[in-house]
C-alpha cells in the first residue's frame, strides 16, 4: 500500500494539483491537510471519479483535514480521544481526522501553529500535542499489534538540520524545546518516525514559505512527518519526498510525503 500526507494549502485551490498526483503516483490512500473548506464545499466529485472514497472534516476556510482512499474508508473518527479546544467560544477544531484503510488506522493531523511563544496559541499546541501523545500511547497499550500511523503537517522541525538557518529560527516557534520534547513524546510512546528513518539526509525540507525565494534557494523546514507503531513502521519499505510538487502553478508551500508499505 502507498500511503501518502500532503498539506495541500487550499482543495478547491488545489484540487487539480490533487487529482494529478493521484493519476501519476496510484496513491492509495492520501491525508490532507490545510483543506480550508467547509464538508459540502468539499471537491470530492473528482475524487470519486478515480475511484477514491472520501472522508472530510471542516467548518470554514481555515484548517481542515480529509483522508481519500481507494482501500476503503472504515470506522471515521472526528478527533481524536482528549482533544483539546479552542477559540470563544471553545470549540474542538477541524485538525484531525482518523479512518481505517486496507487494514491501516490512518490519522490525517494539522498540529497547531503556535504562532508566539508567549502566545497562548503556543500552550494550546503543547496541549494538544500532549493529548495526541496520550490518546498514541492508550491505542498502543490496548493492542500491542496495532497498525496505525499518525501522519501530517506537524508544525515542528525535530533537528536544527530541519530548518535551513537555526539562526532564523531563534527565538520562534516550530524548533523550541518544548515543542521538540512534545514531538519526541510519541517516541516515547513506543511509535517510530518513519520518514526520517528512510530518509535520513540533513537538510531534506518538506515545506518553503512563498515569499522571499524560499523554494528556489532551498530555504525550507521538515514539518510533514509520520509516525508508525511498531508492527507498521515495521512494513515500511521506503518513503519518498515529492519534492517536484512545490514546482508549476500554484502549488502548495507544502509537498507530499509518501510511504511504501509492505502487504
Amino acid at each position: 500500500m502507498r500511503l501518502a500526507t500532503w498539506n495541500i494549502n487550499s482543495i478547491r485551490a488545489r484540487a487539480d494539483r490533487a487529482l494529478a498526483f493521484l493519476e501519476r503516483t496510484g496513491v492509495d490512500v492520501l491525508a490532507l491537510q490545510e483543506t480550508k473548506c467547509k464538508d459540502d464545499q468539499f471537491p470530492r466529485e473528482g475524487f470519486e471519479a478515480l475511484g477514491y472514497e472520501v472522508a472530510t472534516t471542516g467548518f470554514s476556510q481555515w484548517n481542515g483535514v480529509a483522508i481519500v482512499s481507494k482501500v476503503g474508508i472504515e470506522d471515521v473518527e472526528v478527533g481524536f480521544p482528549g482533544m483539546p479546544t479552542w477559540g470563544d467560544p471553545a470549540a474542538a477544531e477541524a485538525r484531525a481526522l482518523g479512518a481505517t484503510c486496507g487494514g491501516v488506522r490512518v490519522w490525517s493531523l494539522y498540529v497547531p501553529n503556535g504562532r508566539e511563544l508567549e502566545d497562548p496559541h503556543y500552550a494550546y499546541k503543547l496541549d494538544w500535542l500532549g493529548r495526541l501523545r496520550d490518546a498514541a500511547h492508550g491505542w498502543l497499550a490496548a493492542d500491542a499489534e496495532a497498525q496505525v500511523a499518525l501522519v501530517g503537517d506537524w508544525n515542528i522541525a525535530p533537528l536544527d538540520t530541519d530548518v535551513w538557518d537555526m539562526g532564523f529560527f531563534a527565538g520562534r516557534t516550530h524548533v523550541s524545546p518544548a515543542e521538540r520534547d512534545a514531538f519526541t513524546a510519541l517516541a516515547d510512546a513506543g511509535y517510530t518516525e518513519v520518514s526520517r528513518v528512510h530518509v535520513p539526509a540533513e537538510h531534506t525540507y518538506t515545506y518553503w514559505d512563498y515569499q522571499q525565494l524560499r523554494f528556489p534557494r532551498n530555504e525550507g523546514m521538515r514539518i510533514d512527518l509520520t509516525y508508525a507503531t511498531p508492527a507498521l513502521a515495521a512494513r515500511v519499505r521506503g518513503v519518498t519526498i515529492e519534492r517536484n510538487e512545490r514546482k508549476g502553478k500554484a502549488p502548495s508551500d507544502h509537498v507530499p510525503v509518501v510511504l511504501e508499505i509492505a502487504d
